[in-house]
């Protein structure tokens, strides 16, 4: 492994962790600047490359529980935590709820999702699309919201918004942009629509690299495995600086910011590539 493809895994690492946890879609950005300009394909093979930009998503997620420990070993009896509501607390139930829905769906239609959507033009139309989403949340959403912390959630709320999650199988539509406007849309304030999505995203990131792992394990080159390395521990770094960051920003600036961004950037690519 030369010591320029280890930058090109350090550089989408960066791009990952920065991106994971913020809506404008971390898939679509790694296809964006591996496809534009690092080519990773051309030294690690098709398969290999987007099991990469799926498994470096696990330093992203190891950052989710660094961060969000107390609450996810809650989930598993590990840790207690005093609910805000005697008679409610947020559980293992609710996170099963909320990630089921894509689950299904991202089992029946995974060959589809990699043989077809992993491409710059397609994420063009799906920046666009979740844009749509995110301002409809911000406009329409509750002014004040009814929902303010995680114990509030009924389980019928977690299967809403996995329903909504189902949208971010299309790389490029962002699976915290869904589920925060979502979350939005049914009552959840935006601080609580994103702690739900960091959590549910645990299992689901987890079980998605997982199984592309096992899938193409055959066509990934022991030799590639520092190029693996250097992309997980940049995008563990990364996510940890980012997570704190946009939980922060999210409250204050809510989604059409970001909306705005991914317009801009979808128009530009646009451009780039039809003229």
């Amino acid at each position: 492994m030369e010591f320029l493809e280890l930058i090109k895994a350090l550089i989408l690492g960066f791009v990952e962790g920065m991106t994971e946890f913020a809506p404008v879609s971390s898939t679509g950005h790694m296809i964006i600047v591996d496809d534009m300009w690092l080519k990773t394909e051309t030294f690690l093979g098709m398969y290999s490359a987007n099991t990469f930009k799926i498994v470096v998503q696990l330093g992203s997620i190891l950052a989710v529980v660094v961060v969000m420990w107390k609450r996810l070993f809650s989930l598993v009896g590990l840790y207690k935590i005093d609910s805000e509501q005697s008679s409610k607390h947020f559980n293992l139930l609710h996170v099963i709820i909320g990630m089921l829905p894509a689950v299904i769906l991202g089992f029946a239609l995974k060959d589809f999702i990699d043989d077809n959507l992993f491409g710059v033009k397609t994420v063009i139309f799906s920046l666009v699309a979740g844009s749509i989403l995110m301002i409809i949340a911000d406009k329409f959403g509750p002014k004040k919201p009814s929902i303010v912390s995680l114990d509030q959630i009924s389980y019928g709320q977690a299967f809403k918004v996995g329903l909504v999650q189902c949208l971010s199988l299309w790389p490029g539509f962002s699976r915290s942009g869904a589920t925060i406007s979502g979350g939005v849309l049914f009552g959840m304030s935006h601080k609580t629509a994103a702690d739900f999505t960091f959590i549910m995203a645990v299992p689901i990131m987890a079980g998605a690299s997982l199984v592309s792992v096992l899938k193409n394990w055959e066509q990934i080159n022991m030799d590639d495995i520092g190029f693996y390395v250097v992309g997980f521990i940049s995008a563990f770094v990364f996510a940890l600086i980012s997570i704190k960051f946009f939980l922060k920003l999210v409250s204050r600036i809510k989604l059409v910011p970001f909306a705005i961004y991914r317009i801009v950037l979808a128009v530009v690519l646009a451009i780039i590539i039809y003229m």
